[in-house]
C-alpha cells in the first residue's frame, strides 16, 4: 500500500452534500447522475451506486464528498466531484454521517 502524507491528506476538501436529485446515467447500467447541494453550490457528479440503492433512497440523504478532485467525464457526463463510498465485494454503502448537519460542513 503506498502511503500519503499527512500534507497531502491536507490538499484534499471533504465536505458534506445533501443529495437533491437522482438521475439514470443514459449511457450507463451501474450509474447514477447526482445534483448535489455544497453549502448554497450544487453540483453534478456521476457516481456507480446504482446497484446498491434505489433513487429514493439517496433523494435528500447527506453524504461524504471530496470537493476538490479534478473534474472527469464519465460515458460523456462531466462529473465534478466525488461522493465517498465503501465496497465490500458487490456491496457498496456512501459515507454519510450519523447525526445532521449542514451541507458544506467540512470532513476533518
Amino acid at each position: 500500500m503506498d502511503t500519503v502524507s499527512f500534507e497531502e491528506f491536507k490538499k484534499l476538501s471533504i465536505k458534506i452534500c445533501r443529495i437533491k436529485e437522482v438521475k439514470d446515467h443514459p449511457n450507463a447500467d451501474k450509474l447514477y447522475i447526482l445534483k448535489i447541494d455544497i453549502g448554497g453550490e450544487e453540483r453534478e457528479v456521476v457516481a456507480g451506486i446504482k446497484m446498491s440503492y434505489k433513487p429514493e433512497e439517496l433523494k435528500d440523504k447527506l453524504v461524504a464528498f471530496v470537493e476538490n478532485i479534478a473534474p472527469a467525464t464519465i460515458r460523456g457526463v462531466e462529473s465534478r466531484g466525488m461522493v465517498l463510498a465503501a465496497q465490500d465485494n458487490e456491496k457498496i454503502v456512501v459515507i454519510s454521517p450519523d447525526k445532521d448537519i449542514a451541507p458544506g460542513s467540512k470532513v476533518k
